[in-house]
């Protein structure tokens, strides 16, 4: 079972300490949506991922440059999403992204 989240898709976070450009890969399995995310030589599992509506959220947690755990809330329009990315008491940064073409294959790489 597919849902209509499910894809490759390419971030940019704009941090305090600048922009970040992560790779989340989201699925569908066993009926339960899946995420990993891909970005500073390291590959985090996502964590409380769900979809209600156009709503995402996520959770991970990330080694560098700094220890967070970051809580992601999102709102998906189609192949774009916007939202914000919250570390702790940090302030909130702003998320943008863009699903990648079903024949770009490779979650791992940026395409910029």
């Amino acid at each position: 079972m597919s849902t209509e989240i499910d894809g490759v898709w390419d971030l940019t976070v704009v941090t305090p300490i600048g922009c970040v450009r992560p790779v989340i890969e989201l699925r569908t399995e066993d009926g339960l949506l899946v995420g990993t995310a891909h970005g500073a030589d390291e590959d985090l599992p996502l964590k409380d991922v769900t979809f209600d509506g156009d709503r995402l959220a996520w959770k991970q947690s990330i080694t560098g440059p700094m220890r967070l755990d970051l809580a992601f809330a999102v709102t998906v329009d189609g192949d774009t999403l916007a939202g914000t990315s919250k570390a702790g008491r940090l302030q909130s940064s702003k998320v943008t992204g863009l699903r990648r073409p079903d024949d770009v294959a490779d979650a791992t790489e940026p395409t910029r």
